[in-house]
């Protein structure tokens, strides 16, 4: 039986973990990690499929590739029975920036629902305050719901949780055959690696049922956007590069919520009822790779799948099915004959 440990259960370790039992089912596949559910960056994400190109330079087709795996099971989830257990829904919205390429030709509009580029006069009648936008109906994941739904699959399935920190890949070798690196910003020490570096995010939660579209507007560090979920609203945000803190900052909520009041004026009435901040672990591009390492004499096969950033969610389940594969790859180097 080949032994694979997951490290790390955000939604990329879930992902991932979920992904290996499915390309290798007559695995023992364990889920170790320190920090699980609520206490995972994954937890406060606001959720909404939207892929950058951006985060993955030099690796367009394969962000293309990721993105669409994601997008088939996150769709297939809002539109089946399960929607409401798992927490995807469809939702409409608009995308603005003062870059026009960046909202005509994302990566994403030949994979959501209903792409158009809007027209200037549309753009006025949205009072956005942009030079262009488009609209279409992309997936919203709610995290409180997805994750615990994911890790009771995991478990369903045959898997095992371990609370453990583990502080080198060696400590693993005698247990395992095959590592999953899903640490996300802990990868920066775990097997330094220092194109690992961190991007502050800080949301606001708000009372906002009459609010059921997203809104997205696009800004290197001040973007400002509405993400629906149920009858609140998450509403952001930042990307403050190499701060590490995870306490959200009184001073940037305010500058939040002036922002996103003067964007959509139907939030003014809105109640807050709590805020996040949290750390992307980004890496340019993310690392979804094999490394061999020998421990003591013996082969401890490694598969790499971290630096996804504010991509953290809508690349998840594309690069776990991806890892997944690699994980096969080197198990049929352990078990040649095995089922695999």
């Amino acid at each position: 039986m080949v032994r694979v440990v997951v490290l790390g259960a955000g939604m990329v370790g879930l992902a991932t973990a979920v992904n290996v039992q499915e390309a290798l089912p007559g695995a023992k596949v364990t889920i170790m990690a320190d920090k699980f559910d609520k206490d995972t960056t994954s937890a406060g994400a606001g959720g909404i499929f939207e892929p950058t190109i951006q985060s993955c330079p030099g690796l367009e087709d394969t962000l293309k590739e990721w993105s669409k795996i994601s997008w088939d099971f996150f769709s297939g989830l809002a539109m089946s029975a399960l929607a409401q257990e798992t927490g995807q829904s469809l939702v409409p919205g608009y995308q603005v920036s003062n870059d026009r390429e960046q909202v005509e030709n994302p990566a994403y509009k030949d994979i959501v629902f209903n792409f158009r580029v809007l027209k200037p006069e549309e753009l006025k009648r949205l009072n956005l305050q942009y030079k262009y936008g488009n609209t279409f109906t992309t997936v919203v994941t709610q995290l409180t719901k997805f994750m615990p739904w994911m890790m009771r699959k995991f478990k369903e399935q045959g898997g095992d949780v371990e609370f453990r920190t583990v502080r080198k890949l060696e400590e693993l070798a005698e247990s395992y055959d095959i590592v999953m690196n899903c640490t996300g910003l802990r990868a920066r020490e775990l097997v330094n690696d220092p194109k690992v570096y961190p991007i502050k995010g800080q949301l606001v939660k708000m009372k906002a049922p009459w609010i059921k579209a997203f809104v997205y507007a696009c800004d290197s560090k001040r973007p400002c956007y509405f993400i629906p979920h149920d009858d609140v609203v998450w509403v952001g945000g930042t990307r403050d590069t190499g701060d590490y803190s995870t306490d959200p900052c009184p001073d940037t909520e305010r500058d939040i919520l002036r922002r996103a009041k003067a964007m959509v004026p139907q939030a003014e009435t809105a109640t807050v009822l709590g805020r996040w901040a949290g750390v992307r672990p980004q890496r340019d591009p993310p690392r979804v790779e094999k490394e061999l390492l020998f421990v003591k004499g013996k082969k401890l096969r490694v598969v790499h799948n971290y630096g996804h950033g504010a991509n953290g969610i809508t690349l998840s389940w594309g690069t776990g099915r991806h890892a997944a594969r690699l994980a096969k790859e080197w198990a049929s180097e352990i078990t040649p004959s095995a089922k695999l």
